[in-house]
């Protein structure tokens, strides 16, 4: 088995029974002592080490998620240059294209992804992984979800929807309205946490 094809589940497994197996090693001379109390220290650095691995392991999910997002956002300001220069042309055709695209980019930012990354969540949640398993029980994320609230979420699929409805009848200010909200929720998301 490589890294790579190694799941996240897999991988916490394997650092368990490394923290086990090296937990039981180190505490060898533990168990010769008499009346020893408490959980051996090495044992107790051993599961530090394992907590460690496991936050790295979550911090660098929100880090992806926040990069796929990124990527996904640039694209919509592609989609966004796009859709406005064929407004100004009076490129119907073009402009019909653009504001689908950018619709379609919005919409995969409140998902949190396209269907391969959704994928992935899904898997993920078989396997127990809830990112924010407090905020999911709190109704401020859906299920699975790393950075997308319920709110933005809403808010974004709202402007999705909206700019998609535009493309039949493209306007320059409808245009910059709808995208003011998709940017507003954008921005809101993309704030640095307290």
């Amino acid at each position: 088995m490589t890294f790579k094809s190694m799941t996240l589940e897999t991988t916490a497994r394997w650092l368990f029974l490394v923290a086990i197996v090296s937990g039981f090693a180190c505490s060898m001379p533990a168990v010769a002592q008499e009346h020893a109390s408490g959980t051996p220290p090495e044992m107790v650095a051993t599961y530090n080490a394992l907590a460690d691995a496991i936050l790295a392991a979550k911090n660098t999910e929100d880090a992806l998620v926040r990069s796929i997002l990124g990527a996904t956002y640039a694209h919509a300001g592609i989609e966004l240059g796009r859709a406005r220069a064929a407004i100004k042309a009076s490129d119907a055709k073009a402009s019909q294209a653009a504001l689908e695209d950018l619709a379609s980019a919005v919409a995969t930012i409140a998902s949190e992804g396209d269907s391969a990354v959704g994928a992935v969540r899904k898997r993920l949640l078989e396997g127990g992984h809830h990112h924010h398993a407090d905020g999911e029980a709190k109704g401020i994320y859906d299920p699975g979800f790393v950075v997308v609230t319920r709110t933005a979420r809403q808010q974004l699929l709202d402007a999705s929807r909206a700019l998609g409805q535009l493309a039949h009848a493209p306007k320059a200010d409808a245009l910059e309205a709808e995208w003011g909200k998709a940017q507003a929720a954008w921005n809101g998301l993309m704030k640095p946490a307290k």
